[in-house]
C-alpha cells in the first residue's frame, strides 16, 4: 500500500474563501539556512526566491520568513539595527521586492518576522541615547534606570535574561564614569523598547505600513507577549525565572497592556486591501491566555506552544487538542498547530528521545523511532481543524544535528552558562537539496554551519519520486488536505471510541486514526483508506473489516 497520491495539476495554492489564514499551511523559512543564492555559504533572499517553485509544488499556502533586516547578527537577526533595510548578507530591498512579487505570482503569500520587543544596541536610537548620556530624551524610548546600592552598582531589579545572567547591563557615561543600567530580556545587544513611550508606538505603526506597502501579507510578531512590562518593574522574588518562562505570570511577560498595541496594529492592517494578518509568538501560562491575543479586534493567529511541547502520548495529545480548540471558540479564532521551529529541537529528534527531556536536546536518540513518530505526528497535525506551520526541512525528516563542535556554534545562549541549553544551532543547519556537492545543493560553496555526511541521503533530490520518503508523504498529505477542505475547516473534532493509546476522531467525511503505542493495534475499518505514514494491513470479510495499524502510525480515511 503506497502513501503517495499525485497532486492535481490545477490544485489551488491559496484559498479563495474569506480568512485564508484560518486553515492555511504556512512554511517557515529560516533564510540563512534555506538556500544560498550567491555562494558565500549563507542563505539569502535570492536563494529563497529561486526555491519558491519547490514550495509551490510542496503545496503550502504561505511562507513565513525569519528576520532578514539590517543587523549585527548578535542573535541571528533578532537584533535589528534598521527595520526598513535588508542586511547585505541577505541581499537588498530590490531582492525582497522580487521575492514578494514572484511568490504572489505563484499563489504564495509572504509573512515577515517583526521584532518589536527590542532592537539591536546598534540601532540609531540606542546609539544616540548612549552618546547623549543621562537626560537624553532618546533614553525614554528604552528602559534606562539608575542602579541600586550606594553607588548604583546593583541592577535596578532582580530580573534575569532569557539567555542567562542579569537582564540589565550598566552603561558608561560620556565622561567615562559608570552610568545607568538598561534592560534587555535577551542578549545585552538587544535592549528592550519602552512601549509606554508614544514615539515607539508611532515608529512601529510606520514600520508596519512600510512593509505592507511592499506587499507583504502579514507579520509574525516575535515575543508578542513581552512588549509591556508591569508598572514600576517590580522584583520577581525568589524564583527560578528561566524555569517559570511561559508557565507562570511574569512582570515582564503577558501583561494586559500589550493588547492595546495589537488593537492599534489591527487598524493599520485594515487600511490595506487583501487579507493581511498578524501572528503572535506569545508564550503564556495557558491556552486561554493565548486566546486573548486573537480576539476579533487584535491578531489573527497565535502559535500553539502547548501543542508543540506535547509528548507522543494519546491521552496528553487529546487533552491539549481539546483545550486548544475550546480556548479559541469564545474569540472565534482558528487554532494553530506546530511541531518544530528554529528555537526548539526538531520533532524527529525530540520524539526519538524519552519524554521529559525538554525541547533542547544534545542526544540523537533512536533515529528510526523518532522519524516514524514524526511522520505520524505530522499527519495527526494536518488532520486537525485550523492552521498548521511547517518548519523548513521537517518535510525531509531532518533530525537535529546533535554533534556540532562547540567552536562552530553561533547561538548566543550557548555561550551564557546560566542561560538556556543553547543548542538551537542543531535545528538551524542548512538543509540539503542535492545528493552530492560541497553543501548538498544549499549553495555554490560551503555552509555557515557544517552539514552531516548523511545529509545527501535526506536531500530533496534523493527523496523526490520515492513513494516511501518523508518528502512525498508531506506532498501527498498536503494534496489530500487541499482536496478535502474539511481537514482544516471547522472548530471541533468528534472523538470516536478507540483502544488505549489510540486517537480516533471524525470530521465531515473524514476519520483520522493515530496509534501512539509501540505495537500494532487492530481497529474496525472506519472507511476507505487515504493515506498513512506506514503500511496498513486491511482485512475484510462478510462486508466488515479491520485495519491493523502499525506502531506509531497515523491513518487517514474517507467516510
Amino acid at each position: 500500500m503506497t502513501q503517495h497520491l499525485a497532486t492535481p495539476a490545477d490544485a489551488p495554492t491559496t484559498g479563495t474563501h474569506t480568512g485564508w489564514w484560518r486553515d492555511a499551511v504556512i512554511y517557515q523559512v529560516y533564510p540563512r539556512s534555506f538556500a544560498d543564492g550567491n555562494g558565500d555559504g549563507m542563505g539569502d533572499l535570492e536563494g529563497v526566491r529561486s526555491r519558491l517553485p519547490y514550495l509551490k509544488e510542496l503545496g503550502v499556502d504561505a511562507v513565513w520568513l525569519s528576520p532578514f533586516y539590517a543587523s549585527p547578527q548578535a542573535d541571528a537577526g533578532y537584533d535589528v539595527a534598521d527595520y526598513r533595510a535588508i542586511d547585505p548578507m541577505f541581499g537588498s530591498l530590490l531582492d525582497a521586492d522580487a521575492l514578494i512579487r514572484e511568490a504572489h505570482a505563484l499563489g504564495l503569500r509572504i509573512i515577515v518576522d517583526l521584532v518589536p520587543n527590542h532592537s539591536s544596541d546598534q540601532h540609531e536610537w540606542f546609539q544616540r541615547a548612549l552618546r547623549e548620556g543621562p537626560g537624553s530624551p532618546l533614553r525614554e524610548r528604552y528602559h534606562f534606570l539608575p542602579g541600586k546600592g550606594k553607588n548604583g552598582e546593583l541592577p535596578p531589579n532582580d530580573w534575569e535574561s532569557i539567555f542567562g545572567g542579569p537582564a540589565w547591563t550598566r552603561t558608561e557615561n560620556p565622561d567615562g564614569t559608570p552610568g545607568d543600567w538598561y534592560l534587555h530580556l535577551f542578549a545585552p545587544e538587544q535592549p528592550d523598547f519602552n512601549w509606554e513611550h508614544p514615539a515607539v508606538r508611532d515608529e512601529f505603526r510606520s514600520i508596519l505600513r512600510f512593509w505592507l506597502d511592499m506587499g507583504v501579507d502579514g507579520f509574525r510578531v516575535d515575543v508578542a507577549h513581552g512588549l509591556v512590562k508591569a508598572e514600576g518593574l517590580p522584583d520577581l522574588g525568589a524564583h527560578d525565572q528561566l524555569k517559570l518562562l511561559g508557565n507562570d505570570v511574569m512582570p515582564f511577560f503577558d501583561q494586559d497592556g500589550v493588547h492595546e498595541v495589537y488593537r492599534s496594529w489591527r487598524k493599520v492592517l485594515s487600511e490595506y486591501d487583501g487579507e493581511r494578518v498578524l501572528v503572535a509568538e506569545a508564550w503564556t501560562p495557558t491556552v486561554a491566555r493565548t486566546a486573548n491575543y486573537v480576539r476579533p479586534d487584535e491578531m489573527h493567529q497565535a502559535f500553539n506552544f502547548q501543542y508543540l511541547g506535547t509528548h507522543w502520548d494519546a491521552a496528553e495529545l487529546r487533552r491539549v487538542i481539546d483545550e486548544s480548540l475550546e480556548a479559541m471558540l469564545p474569540v472565534g479564532a482558528p487554532t494553530t498547530w506546530v511541531l518544530s521551529n528554529h528555537d526548539v529541537t526538531r520533532h524527529a529528534t525530540r520524539f526519538a528521545n524519552p519524554a521529559g527531556l525538554g525541547t533542547q536536546l544534545r542526544t540523537p536518540g533512536d533515529r528510526e523511532l523518532g522519524l516514524r513518530r514524526a511522520r505520524a505526528a505530522t499527519l495527526l497535525m494536518l488532520a486537525l481543524p485550523g492552521s498548521a506551520y511547517v518548519y523548513q526541512g521537517e518535510e525531509l525528516g531532518l533530525p537535529d544535528v546533535t554533534d556540532l563542535p562547540d567552536e562552530v556554534r553561533q547561538d548566543p545562549s550557548f555561550w551564557r552558562a546560566s542561560g538556556q541549553d543553547g543548542f538551537r544551532d542543531g535545528c538551524r543547519v542548512p538543509i540539503p537539496w542535492t545528493v552530492e556537492g560541497s553543501s548538498y545543493g544549499f549553495g555554490g560553496g560551503g555552509s555557515w554551519l557544517p552539514q552531516p555526511a548523511s545529509w545527501g541521503a535526506l536531500s530533496v533530490e534523493a527523496q523526490t519520486g520515492d513513494p516511501g520518503s518523508t518528502l512525498e508523504l508531506y506532498r501527498s498529505a498536503l494534496a489530500v488536505r487541499r482536496e478535502r477542505p474539511e481537514l482544516g475547516a471547522g472548530e471541533a473534532v468528534e472523538w470516536l471510541e478507540a483502544p488505549e493509546g489510540v486517537l480516533s476522531f471524525r470530521r465531515d467525511g473524514f476519520v483520522c486514526t493515530a496509534n501512539t503505542t509501540g505495537r500494532a493495534i487492530s481497529v474496525p475499518l472506519p472507511g476507505r483508506y487515504l493515506l498513512s505514514n506506514e503500511d496498513v494491513k486491511i482485512v475484510a470479510a462478510d462486508g466488515e473489516g479491520t485495519a491493523e495499524v502499525p506502531a506509531d502510525t497515523t491513518v487517514w480515511w474517507a467516510v
